[in-house]
């Protein structure tokens, strides 16, 4: 449990990721939060009850051509 003053946000708060880091492998790509939160360098994360939050998707930028074929792969 968190012994932080303020305390850090719950794993299911919105503000989760805003948690301290206990520890982490920065070579294996991951932080472990104080509120139990598994945090991968890709802004993944993995919440103590196994629930898997994907890492936020990058935005098609560029031409309207290169958004066609691009959305057109991903399909």
């Amino acid at each position: 449990m968190c012994q932080h003053q303020p305390r850090c946000p719950d794993s299911l708060a919105p503000d989760r990721l805003a948690a301290r880091v206990v520890t982490g492998q920065p070579v294996q790509g991951w932080s472990l939060l104080c509120n139990g939160i598994i945090l991968f360098d890709d802004g993944g994360a993995l919440l103590p009850g196994g629930q898997v939050s994907g890492p936020a998707r990058p935005s098609l930028a560029g031409p309207p051509q290169f958004r066609a074929r691009v959305a057109a792969l991903a399909a």
